[in-house]
């Protein structure tokens, strides 16, 4: 496979003297990043609202599952440092993480662009969802683990900003599929409140200042149908950060109704907002090179991106 835009991965940070609980160590079983990138636990304790999970964490071939502890690895750009930072949420239908695809990979090439990248290894299986059947993951009146983590990793991204060499208004999200459903709930619920504060950091916002989304699911409340679903838009406001959606009209997993339900709703409360749909590409194809116009996406990310003013054009 080539991996357009895609470089070595740039040296760490010394995380652990800066972060609420240490570095994970070589636990069996536990996925691990490449030598020199510490894994940090985002939560100082047990995590909120935990689930239980079939067994211990797995690691598979570019996957990995059952993760009841939630972390964040920080990757340092390299070459100039543009003070931008994005959280990468993988996708996985919230029963595993892409953590390879849609995970290392984007690190890759977001830090060969001078952006520091975080990324989050959030809590899943997410009970009850069941990627199989048409029901939706979060509609539910209670905490879902999976937000808690995306909201604590933005809020200790800010928290650590002068530490990691990072401008804290320019601190963004982007996810695929089930990850990219979470950029649209980070992107809406950011006033909510969705669990107790545990130290300073969570004093900081958890507001995305760019958000996006490529072949996201769960948005569209059926098939072939452009109604929001109503987590999402009743959360809608003008605040809703900057967003751009990539979704192909031949992906069969999560149709481009998802991502145009997303545009319309935001369109409608006057969110800037950015929408590329392609006729093929499927879906799940991360960075890795397609013979399709659809590859290039991360060059219409990056020229978004300076559009908005998060990084030099």
């Amino acid at each position: 496979m080539k991996f357009p835009c895609a470089v070595a991965l740039a040296g760490s940070l010394l995380l652990a003297s800066v972060c609420q609980g240490t570095a994970l160590g070589a636990e069996p079983g536990v996925w691990q990043p490449s030598p020199g990138h510490a894994q940090i636990p985002i939560w100082p304790e047990v995590a909120p609202d935990g689930q239980s999970v079939p067994g211990p964490e797995i690691q598979t071939p570019g996957e990995v599952t059952n993760v009841t502890r939630p972390t964040m690895t920080i990757y340092a750009p390299r070459g100039k440092n543009t003070g931008a930072a994005v959280v990468v949420i993988p996708g996985g239908g919230f029963q595993m993480l892409a953590i390879d695809l849609e995970g290392t990979e984007v690190c890759d090439w977001l830090t060969s662009r001078g952006v520091t990248c975080v990324l989050l290894k959030y809590r899943v299986p997410s009970a009850p969802y069941v990627w199989r059947c048409d029901c939706r993951p979060h509609n539910l009146a209670t905490p879902t683990p999976s937000l808690e983590d995306a909201q604590r990793t933005l809020r200790l991204v800010r928290f650590h900003a002068a530490q990691w060499r990072i401008d804290p208004h320019k601190v963004g999200v982007i996810g695929f599929s089930a990850g990219g459903f979470l950029v649209a709930e980070v992107g809406t619920r950011f006033r909510d409140r969705l669990y107790a504060p545990v130290d300073a950091a969570d004093q900081e916002s958890s507001r995305p200042d760019f958000a996006i989304a490529l072949y996201p699911g769960h948005l569209s409340l059926a098939k072939d149908s452009i109604a929001l679903n109503p987590d999402i838009e009743n959360h809608i406001t003008p605040q809703t950060p900057p967003t751009f959606l990539l979704q192909n009209e031949d992906d069969h997993v999560d149709k481009v109704e998802d991502a145009l339900s997303y545009y319309m709703g935001l369109k409608k409360a006057g969110v800037s907002v950015e929408l590329h749909s392609y006729a093929q590409g499927g879906h799940a194809f991360g960075l890795r090179e397609k013979k399709c116009p659809v590859s290039g996406w991360p060059q219409l990310v990056e020229k978004w991106l300076g559009t908005i003013g998060m990084l030099s054009e």
